[in-house]
């Protein structure tokens, strides 16, 4: 065994796996998802050609655009990637201010007043009618643009 080619073709099983190490490498690095396939559909052929040693190398990679043709429908057809949510986002911190309940600091005037939730003070405007005063409780409905609740009578 003088040369590279040599021990590829004593041992295809290597070759392989390194081919599916590059798919899997570029597909880190992009994030595409297309290259999944073809780097499980390597890692499958290695096995094949460790199974079946009398197996060509021409019949190899002919079993290997065959299992990636195969392997990336099934994928690409069945395992769907997750959907974003509808639900708000939870590194987002005001998101999670809905539901709380705080304290009117100064009185709403023509619906917009100031509240005390969770430790600060903010902008708040008032849902329904009639005024609130300083004291009264409420509880946070949604988040304005911005840093604005929009408060009701608690």
């Amino acid at each position: 065994m003088g040369s590279l080619s040599d021990l590829i073709l004593a041992h295809p099983l290597w070759a392989w796996m390194a081919v599916g190490a590059v798919f899997l490498a570029v597909e880190v690095a992009t994030g595409s998802g297309w290259l999944l396939w073809p780097a499980g559909s390597s890692a499958l052929t290695g096995v094949v050609t460790l199974a079946l040693p009398m197996i060509t190398q021409p019949e190899a990679i002919a079993v290997f655009g065959v299992l990636t043709i195969i392997t990336t429908y099934i994928g690409r057809r069945y395992l769907r990637g997750v959907k974003v949510s509808s639900s708000p986002d939870v590194n987002d911190p005001l998101t999670r201010l809905v539901g709380h309940r705080g304290e009117v600091v100064a009185d709403f005037a023509g619906g917009d007043g100031r509240v005390f939730v969770d430790g600060k003070e903010w902008s708040a405007i008032l849902e329904g009618v009639g005024p609130l005063a300083a004291g009264a409780k409420v509880e946070v409905v949604a988040v304005m643009g911005g840093a604005r609740l929009k408060v009701k009578a608690a």
